[in-house]
């Protein structure tokens, strides 16, 4: 059957089982959205792309699928960049679809041209230039192979406009060859034996637990490591959600805003086991003091990320789920009741705290939100203050039921990809916490939300500032404050309801805890204005150049 190469597109979307894409059209792009007409793939139209390329990352984070967004040349593709670049530094499986120039154009700085293969090779796993209209099928199965396999990440295809008009006969490949891609999956024996035995021995083990834990979907295996070797579990803020939150072996987030005892238990471990970690700078902090009595076990599928920050004794290269399955086969139920004892004690001792003065707190927001939240919602946070609270004082006791921009730290982060997460779960509850500044970065997709009926209940922590910057200033420059103050925010309230939400102003405890019921269980979109201390700091916090366990607050 010969059909236009834009067609051939759609059918090799559809056979890769895509039920979303999100996207904005324009000229480069037109072929494909004309070949759209005839599709059951969902098409949503965003007010921004860089919202299109957050909701394919949030849809991709809660159903473990690929998402898919699609631009125009130029400035469409552009826009796509930062989306890009977070999913890229998150491990999040997706495909970017860019429209490009003709390819007799590309090269001479055509109206809306740009080489966004050039601009995404350092922030995708790989992408494609299309040149040629038979090449079209076989690159899109290595597009999704590639983004969903191995350490998973964005893979993008830029398709010149000639390209996606020229005829083919369509096939889709069932196989493709990608000479030197064979990722490891399987742990060398002899590695894990020797883990299993460093593990076996061990009197104080700390499990480090990261996001590939949920990439991989080993939340099984960690559970049943932990309670095996009575290992205390401690999460990066990727990690969240893949031990439960109310186990009496869970430690909470470590390093720089982590919890003190998490940040005690990992100086005081002679064992670190690190599942799907990549002890990144947020963690560690400074190096030479970072669990310096522990022999280091490192689990990845990425040998790239193994040894690249922190010493590590014994590395094992694979996919997280089959190495911890293998290891468990090695293991006996232990006992280390004087080590489980002694984190009983520092999880008393240096439990999280803040002061409480009848003003609106946030972690006091946020500990409400936990209460009255079922286990099975999806919280999604921005960056900054807000999104430091929501890990501390938030549990969760599923996999992919937190979402947040962790190695790109992008603002403009929650919104959209809480639509992408509502759209991926339709039938779970999705609870938004931001900032007034994050949510400003991004908010015209709330026009989005409201075209596709989305309940989604978000939750402003106000405090007109952008609080995580004034609090850097706080500390690193002496209060000598600039350019931190928002002076100028919308009615937040108002705006939800000029969307079609219902929206509410709370500042005091009272105000809020009366409306939380009401408002987590209503089948309507919500926004809540929380108008929150203006000089709250998130507390504990790693100073620079302090090992994690010397935290102030």
């Amino acid at each position: 059957m010969e059909i236009t190469v834009a067609e051939a597109l759609v059918r090799c979307l559809e056979q890769e089982n895509v039920e979303i894409v999100f996207g904005y059209p324009g000229g480069a792009v037109l072929p494909v959205y004309d070949a759209l007409n005839n599709t059951s793939i969902k098409h949503v139209l965003v007010r921004h792309e860089q919202g299109a390329a957050h909701m394919a990352d949030g849809y991709a984070r809660v159903t473990g699928k690929v998402g898919v967004c699609l631009a125009t040349s130029g400035p469409g593709a552009t826009n796509l960049v930062t989306g890009i670049a977070n999913a890229y530094m998150d491990s999040v499986p997706m495909v970017i679809i860019t429209g490009q120039v003709a390819t007799s154009m590309v090269g001479t700085d055509a109206f809306q041209e740009v080489d966004i293969t050039g601009i995404t090779i350092p922030i995708t796993k790989h992408n494609f230039l299309v040149k040629e209209p038979a090449q079209l099928p076989s690159v899109v199965r290595k597009a999704f192979l590639l983004a969903s396999t191995g350490r998973p990440g964005p893979v993008l295809i830029d398709l010149p406009k000639d390209v996606a008009q020229a005829i083919i006969k369509f096939r889709y490949p069932k196989t493709v060859d990608l000479p030197g891609y064979k990722p490891t999956v399987k742990g060398h024996t002899a590695m894990v034996q020797q883990a299993a035995k460093i593990m076996m021995g061990s009197e104080r083990p700390v499990i480090y637990a990261g996001g590939g834990v949920r990439i991989a979907n080993a939340a099984p295996e960690l559970l049943q490591l932990a309670e095996t070797i009575c290992a205390p579990v401690t999460h990066t803020l990727m990690g969240l959600g893949s031990f439960p939150g109310d186990h009496p072996l869970f430690l909470g987030m470590l390093g720089l805003h982590g919890t003190r005892y998490a940040n005690q238990a990992v100086t005081e471990s002679d064992c670190l086991i690190a599942v799907g970690a990549r002890f990144d700078d947020r963690v560690v902090s400074k190096i030479s003091g970072f669990a310096p009595t522990a022999k280091i076990i490192h689990i990845d599928i990425d040998p790239a990320e193994i040894g690249k920050n922190v010493r590590t004794q014994l590395p094992i290269v694979g996919d997280v789920k089959n190495v911890l399955g293998a290891i468990l086969q090695h293991l006996e139920k232990k006992q280390n009741n004087s080590w489980v004892q002694r984190i009983c004690k520092l999880k008393e001792v240096m439990a999280l705290r803040y002061k409480q003065d009848g003003t609106l707190k946030p972690q006091f927001v946020v500990e409400k939100l936990n209460e009255f939240k079922e286990d099975s919602a999806i919280v999604v946070t921005d960056v900054g203050q807000h999104q430091m609270w929501t890990a501390q004082y938030m549990r969760f006791n599923e996999p992919r039921c937190f979402l947040s921009s962790g190695g790109l730290g992008a603002m403009g982060f929650c919104l959209p990809a809480a639509i992408g997460a509502q759209m991926g779960a339709p039938d779970r509850k999705v609870i938004l916490v931001v900032g007034d500044g994050g949510i400003q970065m991004t908010m015209q997709e709330l026009g989005t939300a409201a075209e596709q009926k989305l309940p989604l209940k978000i939750f402003i922590l106000n405090n007109n500032r952008l609080g995580m910057v004034r609090q850097l200033q706080e500390f690193y420059c002496d209060k000598r404050y600039i350019a931190v103050d928002m002076n100028f925010n919308p009615d937040f309230a108002e705006l939800g309801r000029l969307y079609g939400m219902e929206g509410y102003t709370v500042e005091t405890p009272e105000q809020l805890v009366e409306i939380l019921p009401r408002v987590l269980n209503s089948d309507a979109p919500v926004m809540v204005n929380c108008l929150i201390d203006r000089e709250e700091d998130v507390l504990p916090m790693v100073l620079d150049g302090y090992n994690i366990d010397e935290a102030i607050g």
